[in-house]
C-alpha cells in the first residue's frame, strides 16, 4: 500500500488535470480521483508495467463515467452552465499549452465535444499520449481514435480563440474593463468589446444571474454599468485563474464573481461570471495543474 500510496501521490496533480479538462468541475474531479485511487489500491503491481499509463487510463475512464452523468445533470442546470474556476499558481501560465487547453475559453469549447471525443482530444493534444496508450483508455481500437482525435481537433480548431493571447495583453484588457466600469465609462467600456461580445453568467439558480447569453457590445456594456454593478458595496481585484489573468468581485467583502474573458483581434469577444457559490470553492486556494 505504501508504494500505491507513493505512486498515486507523485501523479496525483496529473491525474486532476486530466479529470478536470474532460469535466470542467474540480468538485467532480476530486470525486473522480477518489474513485481511481480505490480501484488503483487494489491493483497488483508487479503485474502493471507502466504505473502512470495505468493511473491515466483508470483516471480516463472514470472521468468519462461522470462526464456522462454531468450531461444529464446540465440539462436541468438553471441558466448557462460555466466550468468552475481555479485559482492557479503562477507557474501554470508559464507553460503555455496547458494554461490555453485549462482556459475558461477552452473549456467552454470543450463542452461542444463528445464525452468520447473530449478524452481523446485532452490526452492527445495537451498530454501527448500516443494513440495505442489512449485506446487503451477509452475502450476502442488505434485505428478508431485516430479518427476521432482529427475530427475533435477540427471542431476545435473552428471554435476556440483565433490566437494565444499573451498574459500581459489579457492583463492590459481587464484592467482596462476594471477602470471602466469602475468609473462608469460607458465609451471606455464599448471600445473594449467586440462588437459580437457575448456575456454568460452562471448563478446556478443560486445567485442572480443573466438567464441567457447576453450578445452584443451596447447591450453588454448597458447591462454591466446599469445593472450587474450599479449596487454600492463590490470591489473588483485581479486574480489568476485557469492558468490567466481573471478578476474576483467582492460584495462586502465576501468572494461573489469570478470574471474570465475571451480574447480576439485585441478586443473582449467573450465574459464568463461564475457567482454559483458552489463553484467558487477552489478560488480560496491555488490549484496545482500539471502534464
Amino acid at each position: 500500500m505504501s508504494d500505491a500510496t507513493d505512486t498515486f501521490v507523485s501523479h496525483r496533480n496529473l491525474l486532476f488535470t486530466i479529470a478536470y479538462e474532460m469535466l470542467g468541475s474540480a468538485a467532480d474531479a476530486e470525486d473522480v480521483l477518489q474513485e481511481t485511487w480505490l480501484k488503483w489500491s487494489g491493483v497488483d503491481l508487479d503485474v502493471v508495467e507502466n504505473h502512470r499509463a495505468y493511473l491515466v487510463r483508470i483516471v480516463t475512464r472514470q472521468a468519462l463515467s461522470r462526464l456522462r452523468t454531468l450531461g444529464r445533470r446540465k440539462e436541468s442546470y438553471v441558466g448557462p452552465w460555466l466550468p468552475e474556476p481555479l485559482l492557479t499558481a503562477p507557474d501554470v501560465a508559464e507553460d503555455v499549452e496547458l494554461a490555453d487547453s485549462v482556459s475558461m475559453a477552452m473549456m467552454l469549447v470543450l463542452e461542444t465535444l463528445t464525452p468520447t471525443e473530449r478524452a481523446v482530444f485532452v490526452l492527445r493534444e495537451v498530454f501527448d499520449l500516443d494513440y495505442d496508450e489512449i485506446a487503451s483508455a477509452v475502450g476502442k481500437n488505434s485505428a478508431a481514435v485516430r479518427q476521432i482525435a482529427h475530427r475533435a481537433r477540427s471542431h476545435v480548431a473552428s471554435r476556440r480563440p483565433r490566437e494565444v493571447v499573451t498574459q500581459a495583453a489579457s492583463r492590459d484588457a481587464l484592467a482596462a474593463f476594471q477602470r471602466a466600469t469602475e468609473t462608469g465609462d460607458l465609451q471606455a467600456l464599448l471600445d473594449l468589446l467586440a462588437p459580437d461580445v457575448v456575456f454568460l453568467g452562471d448563478g446556478g439558480g443560486v445567485k442572480q444571474a443573466v438567464p441567457r447569453p447576453v450578445v452584443g457590445a451596447d447591450k453588454v456594456a448597458r447591462m454591466l454599468l446599469g445593472g450587474l454593478l450599479k449596487v454600492t458595496g463590490w470591489t473588483m481585484e485581479p486574480a489568476h485563474a485557469n492558468g490567466h489573468p481573471a478578476l474576483i468581485i467582492r460584495f462586502d467583502g465576501e468572494l461573489d464573481t469570478v470574471i474570465a474573458v475571451r480574447i480576439d483581434d485585441g478586443r473582449i469577444s467573450g465574459l464568463y461570471a461564475v457567482r454559483n457559490p458552489e463553484k467558487l470553492s477552489h478560488m480560496k486556494e491555488e490549484t496545482a495543474l500539471r502534464r
